[in-house]
């Protein structure tokens, strides 16, 4: 096992170095490491170790997060509060929406299929836009306006809505009654209480790191074992039957106050994390890339579904675009907005099979497996187009589309 490991972060270095040589972003090279060494070419992961990869890229999220929340004070949410508040749940609900009415027209599926195609394809990624904004933000730019904290704060609620939703059609497709009234308080509230629980920890790890004077290392230690059981605890389907928690957000939240209430520490904890980040984002990266199974794709479906993403991302784009009105930011900046809420990959990679498992089951008895597998299908493409397309996109016009302050 530990032989498979140093192949993976070996050929992960490799074509991330040489991706970035042809000035390309180098997670593309991390995916095509996954891609390569997983189902599709060389087969080479052992199920053992796609186990650990698939526990690990939750941790990698979590590191994602802690990052972008120690770097998040007051007085930037403040700024981008209400644009980011319509960037979580619009262009998704559109995206969504459109999808699922195309899938009906060109696939013939019921829209309750549509349904579950359109919301498990709605997902941006946050494994790909969180980092990505956070090297800009890190580069300075778009920091006069808070750009890149304004799209990293949507993208991280912008799956909470898309994965509820999602739920919902599943259980219509199970045959299971649907409680309409408790979905619109649940989502939010699941948010604002995600959130607050976040805080709360943060104040107590506050209180804990000031009482007790240990090294920055344990520190960082302490936060990550916090930061994972806290998730795992949203993730409860016991927890998720009485409230939707949004996870991510709340580790977000712990970061935040973190930085509102110790400064120092904060700025020294997420130097930390950045080291931390270079071993997480191989194992993220490599993860995703093995989840894509180039199999499961063939030359209509690939036609049929290009079309598909690119309604789909165009309802996104103009979801983007009415979500900033009113925002100060100008045509340029929306621009990269738009962009930068085009990549998939996190959510399709781990919930694209989920109609297919479900199917093979039995406990979907509304949809056939043939449509089981398109999703599957579709739910690859996403990834193996958007994710190429947004990471560069964000890269290549960041720079161009972005005051630097």
């Amino acid at each position: 096992m530990i032989i498979d490991f140093a192949l993976i972060i070996l050929l992960a270095l490799l074509l991330n170095y040489l991706f970035s040589l042809l000035k390309l972003p180098g997670i593309l090279g991390m995916i095509t490491a996954g891609i390569l060494l997983g189902p599709s070419v060389f087969n080479q992961v052992n199920p053992e170790v796609a186990h650990i990869l698939k526990e690990f890229k939750t941790v990698a999220l979590i590191v994602i997060l802690i990052r972008a929340g120690l770097g998040i004070n007051k007085k930037t949410l403040h700024k981008v509060g209400r644009p980011a508040i319509n960037l979580s749940f619009i262009p998704g609900v559109l995206e969504g929406t459109m999808v699922m009415l195309i899938a009906h027209y060109l696939l013939g599926f019921t829209f309750i299929e549509g349904g579950l195609l359109g919301f498990i394809i709605a997902a941006v990624s946050p494994a790909v836009v969180v980092p990505a904004m956070l090297e800009l933000k890190d580069k300075g730019f778009g920091k006069k306006k808070e750009v890149p904290t304004l799209v990293l704060a949507g993208a991280s609620v912008d799956d909470v809505f898309a994965i509820t939703i999602f739920s919902v059609f599943v259980g219509l497709a199970a045959g299971t009654s649907i409680n309409y009234g408790y979905l619109l308080w649940s989502v939010p509230s699941g948010i604002i209480l995600g959130a607050l629980i976040g805080a709360l920890i943060g104040i107590v790890l506050v209180w804990f790191f000031k009482k007790y004077h240990i090294r920055d290392t344990k520190k960082v230690i302490i936060f990550m074992i916090v930061a994972v059981v806290f998730y795992e605890f949203t993730e409860w389907e016991m927890i998720k039957e009485i409230i939707p928690l949004a996870g991510l957000l709340g580790v977000m939240a712990i970061g935040f106050m973190i930085l509102e209430k110790y400064n120092k520490l904060a700025n020294r904890l997420s130097a930390k994390f950045n080291k931390v980040w270079v071993l997480a984002e191989i194992l993220l990266f490599v993860y995703i890339g093995t989840e894509v199974q180039i199999s499961q794709l063939n030359g209509t479906l690939v036609g049929i579904g290009l079309l598909i993403l690119l309604l789909g991302l165009t309802a996104r784009s103009i979801g983007v675009w009415v979500s900033l009105f009113g925002s100060d930011l100008n045509t340029r900046e929306r621009i990269f907005c738009v962009i930068a809420y085009w990549p998939k990959a996190t959510v399709q990679a781990a919930i694209g099979a989920v109609p297919l498992t479900m199917i093979g089951e039995g406990r979907l008895g509304n949809v056939s497996l043939e449509t089981g597998q398109i999703i599957l299908a579709l739910a690859v493409l996403s990834i193996v187009v958007t994710a190429p397309i947004g990471a560069i996109g964000i890269k290549v016009f960041g720079p161009h589309l972005l005051s630097k302050d």
